[in-house]
């Protein structure tokens, strides 16, 4: 049996931007102030009267570092603030600083109060960091003329700048750069009720038809499209607009929730917002290593795919829903995974090498 997975095709449910034009749609679906934005309410809060204090002030405000998950939102906040301030966005990434030199043009560029927005920030080499520090704490930049005995250093004054730093990977930020952050905060996952109320807003945007017999059609279908979107704005909104284009083809284009369902049936999205790759990559445990404990390495080699990748895209969601538990000895199955898979786990087998449990068919 191959187990192959094809990976070179995007994944429907990948809560990165899967091409220029995805994050287009993105883009037009974005709230554009803080009044519009939900979920995340403590840090809302907090960013709402930050606002409200440096708008009194007329300063500039203070360094953000916004870190979680792809796909929730950091960079329609980086927006929303540059919106709030009434200022200029300026948007790069850490892979683009490769060179003391990109840091400092940009940094020279910057006017009065401008927001510099830096995805990805915890890739930026070592040595341009080290020239962000006194530009975040002094807003100046000490840059390194000529070299050996002729080397001097001028120092090069900056305009007042706010920089808005995002990361889905926390734990690579250095601390000397996570220490001049003012607000740093971690976005969660969304629950079912702000994704739903982030896809009525969609559907507005979007302007798809209220059902002639009332909302309660249209209600029923953005819940099954929530409670499918893996917690993360950007896949529900990915989801509604398959949704809409199947309903305006082989419907009427009305939300309805047995079009629904077969909609997101043909994407390989499942009630729980498991896809092909996440079935095959539980498939595999279960029948090839009796569910586990077992290594990625081996579980990546059976697929035919990178381990890095099914730890990066696949893995994180499965753990969050309990379907996988990652242990000293390995990957290994729930029984919250077993039953979703249609599987039985026997009764554990107790013995000194502490033997995993084994799968077997409801009728075994």
């Amino acid at each position: 049996m191959s187990y192959n997975t094809g990976m070179a095709k995007e994944r429907i449910i990948s809560p990165q931007a899967s091409d220029t034009r995805d994050e287009m749609l993105s883009i037009s679906l974005r709230p554009a102030r803080l009044s519009e934005y939900v979920g995340q309410a403590k840090l809302i809060e907090k960013l709402s009267i930050t606002l409200a204090a440096v708008r009194q002030r007329h300063e500039p405000m203070e360094h953000v570092l916004l870190h979680g998950p792809p796909g929730l939102g950091k960079t329609t906040l980086a927006h929303i603030i540059a919106g709030e301030m009434s200022a200029r966005l300026v948007v790069t990434s850490g892979p683009a600083l490769s060179r003391p030199g990109d840091l400092v043009g940009t940094l020279t560029n910057l006017g009065d109060g401008d927001v510099l927005f830096i995805d990805e920030i915890h890739r930026l080499p070592a040595v341009v960091e080290e020239y962000i520090y006194p530009a975040m704490e002094d807003f100046k930049i000490d840059v390194t003329v000529d070299s050996g005995m002729h080397a001097r250093t001028i120092t090069m004054p900056l305009r007042p700048f706010t920089l808005i730093g995002a990361t889905t990977r926390a734990g690579l930020i250095t601390g000397p750069l996570r220490s001049r952050f003012g607000i740093t905060h971690n976005l969660d996952f969304y629950g079912t009720e702000d994704l739903l109320k982030i896809l009525g807003r969609s559907a507005e945007v979007m302007r798809i038809p209220q059902a002639a017999q009332g909302s309660h059609a249209r209600e029923a279908s953005l819940e099954m499209i929530a409670r499918r979107s893996r917690g993360t704005p950007r896949i529900a909104n990915r989801l509604l607009r398959r949704v809409r284009d199947f309903a305006q083809v082989r419907g009427d284009g009305q939300l309805d929730p047995d079009l629904t369902d077969i909609a997101l049936r043909l994407e390989g999205v499942d009630t729980l917002g498991l896809d092909e790759l996440d079935r095959k990559y539980l498939g595999v445990i279960a029948s090839v290593y009796q569910g586990g404990p077992v290594g990625l390495e081996a579980v990546a080699a059976t697929l035919s795919e990178d381990a890095a990748t099914l730890e990066d895209v696949v893995e994180p969601y499965l753990l969050q829903i309990g379907f996988l538990a990652r242990t000293r000895r390995g990957r290994q199955l729930t029984h919250a995974a077993a039953e979703h898979l249609g599987l039985r786990l026997p009764p554990r087998l107790a013995d000194e090498d502490d033997q995993p449990e084994l799968f077997t068919s409801p009728q075994g």
